[in-house]
């Protein structure tokens, strides 16, 4: 079979209520926390992507029991620092920066040297974000010009420090908390405001963490040293993999949809903000908070007369992984939309700001870009009769998603190539589509 796609309808209209498999960030969180655990942890509802059964892998390399079962994954952890792993060990994180920045964080105090290596994606990507920081813990650190591989070797006398994160980075500021909580002493940072699940995480296991949120920064400070108890965790559903169908839905004609189990942090739903600016009509219902997260279910319906956005940048760390389907949507607004202060997105598994662009080129949408920026000229009469064909963007498994939505709503003859690549986040991503009626060969 080829790995490839091809799509030659619109989706017709739907009515449907699915589930979305767990949340990645935090089953790799759980996962990473669970092995520093002293005693049996157990998850429910775990991500079985690429991106979490390496961190699986991983984890059993270094000495962990792990052991995945239908409906669950326990994991057997030993305690802080309590690794156990051959001399001349190779961990090998794939695809996922996740995985492979916070994995570092756990390694500071490594007896032997580690070598951590990634895909040819993950290889391109910039290390020294956390090998700088976690260097001043005392370990030491040899890379290949930032990238990896990274060979760390840690130290026993670590020092706690003060660390400011300017980039809004959660992987960064995770990494150093991470190595804090293994460290005796106060670790300080400040970090400009992103994702906060490993904050949500460090309070719901007791461990000392106090936080003081400010406008623009959190002032986060750790006491490290504190044995962490085994923890049970339902994974609430992924919000990131939910917005493929949240835009497909808004985009198609006469549709509506339930989402239901989603996680809706409040450092996670800046896409929802976003869209809702943008006039896509949804609600969210039944909402409740599940051990310091707050989830719930999204209701979304077909949406006409799309607004163009002047994008607030407050809302960019809240949505960095969703913008590829944002600038479908400012495609089909009646206006200009405006989306600034955007090199993160480059510093994906692909220069996601470039391929948005290059999408929006095919698919006959004016764009202005930047390699920070970008100006999109919506047409709401967006159809398209034309071939188009999506190769070589990295095996980046959110082109490849974005670029199935653009496909079903807008219209024309499609190849996209790298199927395999839904492996990384989503691996039933085609299979969810297909139950809404789209046809997929």
């Amino acid at each position: 079979m080829k790995n490839l796609i091809q799509i030659t309808n619109q989706i017709q209209s739907f009515n449907k209520s699915i589930n979305v498999e767990g949340d990645k960030s935090l089953s790799i969180r759980w996962a990473l926390l669970a092995s520093q655990a002293s005693g049996k942890s157990i998850s429910y509802n775990l991500l079985r992507s690429e991106d979490v059964l390496n961190t699986l892998r991983c984890l059993r390399e270094l000495g962990t029991k792990i052991y995945l079962k239908n409906k669950t994954c326990e994991i057997i952890g030993k305690g802080l620092n309590k690794f156990n792993y051959k001399k001349k060990i190779v961990l090998d994180a794939g695809n996922s920066g996740t995985l492979g920045r916070l994995l570092l964080g756990l390694l500071v105090h490594s007896k032997t040297e580690v070598v951590l290596k990634g895909d040819k994606s993950l290889s391109k990507r910039d290390f020294y974000r956390v090998t700088n920081p976690l260097q001043k813990f005392g370990a030491k650190f040899k890379t290949t010009k930032g990238k990896l591989p990274v060979k760390i070797k840690g130290t026993d006398k670590p020092t706690a420090v003060n660390y400011i994160e300017k980039r809004g980075s959660a992987q960064c500021k995770s990494s150093v908390m991470l190595a804090a909580i293994n460290t005796p002493g106060k670790t300080i940072i400040k970090a400009k405001k992103s994702r906060d699940h490993t904050e949500i995480l460090f309070k719901y296991l007791g461990l000392p963490i106090s936080i003081k949120k400010n406008r623009k920064f959190d002032i986060i400070k750790i006491v490290g040293g504190k044995s962490i108890k085994p923890f049970n965790y339902n994974i609430p559903s992924d919000l990131s993999s939910s917005a493929f169908f949240i835009v497909l839905t808004a985009l198609s004609k006469n549709s509506k949809l339930r989402i239901k189990n989603i996680n809706l942090n409040p450092s996670r739903i800046g896409i929802l903000k976003i869209l809702k600016m943008m006039n896509v009509k949804f609600q969210l219902k039944n909402k409740r908070t599940y051990k310091g997260e707050k989830i719930g279910d999204i209701f979304v319906h077909s949406s006409n007369n799309l607004k163009p956005i002047n994008c607030p940048v407050s809302l960019n760390s809240a949505a960095i992984d969703e913008f590829l389907l944002i600038f479908l949507v400012a495609a089909k607004a009646n206006g200009v939309s405006y989306f600034k202060a955007l090199s993160e997105l480059n510093q994906k598994e692909s220069p996601r700001l470039y391929w948005g662009s290059k999408i929006l080129s095919k698919i006959g949408i004016k764009n202005e870009v930047t390699n920070s920026s970008i100006k999109i000229f919506g047409n709401p009469e967006i159809s398209l009769k034309k071939n188009i064909q999506i190769k070589k963007f990295l095996k980046d498994h959110r082109v490849f998603m974005a670029s199935t939505i653009a496909a079903l709503t807008f219209g024309g003859k499609w190849r996209i190539h790298d199927r395999d690549s839904i492996n990384t986040s989503f691996p039933t991503f085609i299979k969810k589509i297909k139950m809404l009626g789209a046809k997929i060969s």
